[in-house]
This record gives C-alpha cells, structure tokens and sequence, in this order.
C-alpha cells in the first residue's frame, strides 16, 4: 500500500476475483491485530484500488501503511465451488507424484505476471516452481491434505525435480 492524496487515502493491490469486491467482505485486518473499515473505494487499473479507511485519517498514517498486507476473515469469503479452491488452502499440502512418492510439500502459489506458479520445498530444502495448469497439477486433494504434481521430464540441461 502506498499514500494516495492527502485525505490518507492509499492505493493497494487488491486479490480478489472481482475488483469491486472488497468492501463486500467487511473489515480487514493486519498480521498485527488492527483493524480497518473501509469508508470509501474505487477501482483504479486492473487488480489495484485507492481504498478510504475509517482508521487512516491523513497522509501520514497512509504513508505508514506502506507494505502492510490486509486480510478478510475466511468467513467472510463465499465457499469454493466443487472444483475451486482458495490459494492458501494449498499452502502445507504434500506434493506427490503420480506414483505416491512425496516431492515436497505447496509452500506459495505465485503470479509474477504470466500465469499461477506453484511453489515446492523439497525435504532438503531445495525450492521449485512449476506452472500452475491442469496438466502440471493435475489432481487436488485439500481434504486428505495432499496434490498431485506431474514431474516434468529431464530438460535439455538435464535438470529435473526429483
């Protein structure tokens, strides 16, 4: 987040579905415990909005806001359809391959700009990112806590996952 004006509006990067959805989502909270209750919202470009908070009063408590993450309440999400799924009900899964074998376990799903990118740690510690698609995953199990990965063949520097 960053000061928007000096009222203490702030511009943020919004994650949902629909830009417009936040404020339908109640108040947002901080990983320190406050709370903010939105007071006014506009969408501006795509996945980013300059959002008024009853907290924030003027530039200098907006300007302090900056790189504070703020979340909704799980509560406050509607329910996943049958074949959809929250990101963070990924994080902590197994990683296994078709076989059963275990290759890590979902520490992130990214998007730096192109697609979804699913982030692995090996039991070793090693990290690796695969395309998030259909075909790379193609089976989720958030229930018994487990996904399945198709590990992709060797490349031609001969890297591999396993």
């Amino acid at each position: 987040m960053g000061a928007q004006g000096l009222k203490g509006e702030v511009k943020a990067k919004v994650f949902t579905a629909t830009p417009d959805a936040l404020p339908r989502y109640g108040k947002l909270h901080g990983r320190d415990g406050r709370i903010f209750t939105i007071t006014a919202f506009r969408p501006t470009k795509p996945g980013e909005a300059v959002i008024a908070f009853v907290e924030v009063r003027d530039r200098n408590a907006a300007e302090a806001l900056k790189g504070t993450e703020l979340f909704v309440t799980r509560d406050a999400l509607p329910a996943p359809d049958e074949d959809e799924f929250y990101h963070a009900d990924l994080v902590r899964l197994e990683a296994r391959d078709s076989e059963g074998r275990v290759l890590g376990k979902v520490a992130a799903v990214h998007n730096f700009g192109a697609s979804d990118v699913i982030e692995l740690v090996r039991d070793d510690g090693d990290q690796v990112h695969l395309a998030f698609t259909k075909e790379t995953v193609p089976h989720i199990h958030i229930a018994e806590g487990y996904l399945i990965v198709a590990v992709p063949e060797d490349d031609e520097a001969g890297d591999h996952v396993e």
